[in-house]
C-alpha cells in the first residue's frame, strides 16, 4: 500500500463518524481524526516495538498525503 493510499483508507474510514459534527468541515474533520490516528500509531510502535526510519518516513509521507485530501 501507498502512503496515498493509507491516507486515503484512514480519512475515509473517519468520514462517516464525522458527519454529525458539521457537514461543511466533514472532511477536514476526516482529517484531523487521520491525522491523529497516524500520529498514535507512531508514538505506540516507538514505545512498544521501536520503529525503523523507514516507518516513520512511510508514515510522515501518509501524514503529508492526508493534508492533500480535499473533498
Amino acid at each position: 500500500m501507498t502512503p496515498k493510499e493509507k491516507a486515503n483508507e484512514l480519512v475515509y474510514k473517519h468520514f462517516e463518524f464525522v458527519e454529525a459534527w458539521s457537514v461543511s468541515n466533514q472532511i477536514e474533520n476526516a482529517k484531523q481524526c487521520a491525522l491523529i490516528t497516524v500520529d498514535e500509531l507512531i508514538k505506540q510502535e516507538i514505545s512498544l516495538l521501536g520503529l525503523s526510519e523507514n516507518y516513520i518516513e512511510w508514515y510522515n509521507w501518509v501524514k503529508e498525503e492526508i493534508e492533500k485530501i480535499t473533498a
